[in-house]
């Protein structure tokens, strides 16, 4: 049971929260769309990854599943893909840019000031550019802030990666501007 009485107790993490207030959800909402997927060099998949990678070092079990859905559905992968990102994902066929990038994701998820020049220069080195670095800093630091609002209020959440599938095909085939409930 959440902190806070909200509308429909039914809903899970961060939903029932923007469910309670509908006003903060759609800019919230509006930001997940952009940086997850708005236009972007990186697929929706890869920042979907970033997002699940940085909700599983925070602790956040609804944000890791959800997101980790999502990068599941996009990259067409299993749900046990949820349990890999967990892993670090070291037998995965990722991108040299996308390890750099995800490291840069976990010092930004340690603190801002964590990530260096080398980090940057290592990213760059594998052909990340300066608007991937960029976004890859603001979904993690975004994400950061998304795991605070959910756990902080103590939402409650389904525990089976099994039943995020749902969830997360919808938040990437739908997208986030339409996944708030009525």
């Amino acid at each position: 049971m959440a902190h806070i009485t909200l509308k429909n107790e039914q809903l899970p993490g961060i939903i029932g929260l923007m469910h309670f207030r509908p006003e903060t959800a759609e800019p919230l909402n509006q930001l997940a769309e952009v940086l997850l997927r708005g236009p972007s060099s990186l697929s929706s998949g890869e920042r979907e990854l970033i997002a699940a990678s940085v909700s599983w070092w925070n602790d956040c079990h609804f944000c890791h599943h959800c997101h980790g859905a999502a990068a599941a559905a996009h990259l067409q992968q299993p749900p046990d893909f949820m349990d890999r990102i967990k892993e670090g994902l070291p037998n995965e066929p990722l991108s040299e840019k996308m390890r750099a990038l995800l490291e840069i994701a976990r010092m930004v998820q340690q603190g801002g000031l964590k990530v260096t020049e080398a980090h940057v220069a290592k990213a760059r080195e594998h052909g990340a550019t300066d608007l991937e670095i960029h976004d890859t800093v603001l979904i993690a630091a975004a994400f950061c802030m998304f795991n605070r609002y959910v756990d902080g209020l103590g939402t409650w959440r389904p525990e089976p990666k099994e039943a995020y599938v749902p969830m997360g095909e919808m938040l990437a085939f739908k997208g986030y501007v339409n996944s708030i409930p009525e």
